[in-house]
């Protein structure tokens, strides 16, 4: 299954987003990310605390969806969190577009135990999201059956609240 993480500035939860699930998926799933207005660099804690995690950040960089066009996911994740009113970008290629809100970790300060525990609960849901994906066989749903099963996802594997995370 091809996948794409969209978000505005893609500088790090599509970037988280894109890592874990290719860590993940191991092949099965093949992961990109992008943004409507990159930022032009990831944020630094995204790949330091990918990288304690052991998962690659080779090749990570914050990019244009432009960058994608012959990618050709088949499935687009909006990771822009609504509850905090930001807006989503629009992808407007042939895929299945769902929306796997998610708080932005980044936008947050404190001490460098607070801001691990804030991205991990982030990267936490999304590995658990991506585990969930590689139990579905896109060969045997159709369009609508998969989108609703990605919606579930969504559902079964809230995303967190940072303002309950400690350390």
């Amino acid at each position: 299954m091809k996948i794409l993480f969209i978000c505005t500035h893609n500088r790090c939860r599509s970037v988280l987003g894109e890592a874990i699930t290719n860590h993940i998926g191991q092949g099965h799933l093949q992961a990109r990310s992008a943004g409507s207005q990159p930022a032009g660099e990831v944020h630094p804690l995204s790949l330091q605390f990918l990288t304690e995690r052991g998962i690659s950040t080779e090749g990570l960089c914050s990019q244009s969806w432009d960058e994608h066009e012959d990618f050709a996911p088949d499935v687009v994740f909006t990771v822009c969190d609504s509850a905090a009113a930001e807006s989503c970008p629009v992808w407007f290629g042939n895929s299945i577009k769902v929306h796997w809100g998610l708080p932005d970790p980044s936008k947050l300060e404190g001490s460098e135990e607070k801001m691990r525990a804030l991205f991990f609960a982030v990267m936490d849901v999304i590995e658990a999201r991506a585990h969930k994906l590689l139990e579905l066989d896109k060969a045997l749903l159709s369009d609508e059956e998969l989108e609703t099963h990605l919606k579930d996802i969504e559902q079964q594997i809230p995303a967190p609240n940072l303002a309950e995370v400690t350390i």
